[in-house]
């Protein structure tokens, strides 16, 4: 207790040695604080990719067949390619599907053989029997996206259409016409 008195006697004296270790703490703590170190990496950017086609017969009908009697077939070619900067998924539609006859649709009687005739890595492809089907049944029925696979950038390939006028269809499609749209999607 007799440290405690002399402290509690002599105020002036004890505000000055509790002043002289207030100050000795924050210069202790602070020189702690002194060093500091930093880098960056300036002009970070950021772009998208590009996803496009070219289609070779962009404006132009794959395939065109008249006269056509039952058992008749036709047969056209289309080549399609990936010009973006990114790979993509790609399918095959058919849309706007018209026909002049509703009671006996023509399209009913329209078989469709869709082949991917292969791709433009070795060369011009070849269409052949060995050719994986990618669709196959009526002009009808080609209601749902079809399926190609994925295409690298610049990918090409090559499909061939061919149309069968089913060879039982009657008379009752005589001077019927059928016509549809044939879409190429990628995402």
């Amino acid at each position: 207790m007799e440290r405690l008195g002399i402290l509690l006697e002599q105020p002036k004296r004890t505000l000055s040695v509790l002043a002289v270790v207030l100050l000795a703490a924050s210069v202790a703590a602070g020189s702690g604080a002194a060093f500091t170190a930093q880098t960056a990496n300036p002009s970070n950017s950021f772009a998208s990719g590009t996803l496009s086609m070219v289609n070779s017969k962009n404006t132009a009908a794959v395939l065109t067949a008249s006269n056509m009697k039952p058992g008749d077939t036709a047969t056209g070619t289309v080549d399609i390619q990936n010009t973006g900067t990114l790979s993509g998924i790609y399918s095959l539609s058919r849309t706007n599907l018209t026909n002049s006859d509703a009671t006996n649709p023509m399209s009913d009687k329209i078989d469709v053989v869709v082949k991917d005739c292969g791709n433009f890595s070795a060369g011009t492809p070849t269409c052949d029997a060995g050719d994986p089907v990618k669709y196959t049944g009526t002009l009808t029925a080609m209601n749902s996206a079809i399926s190609l696979g994925t295409y690298a950038v610049n990918e090409q390939h090559r499909y061939e259409f061919t149309i069968t006028f089913n060879s039982s269809a009657t008379s009752l499609y005589e001077g019927d016409n059928t016509s549809a749209r044939f879409q190429w999607d990628a995402v």
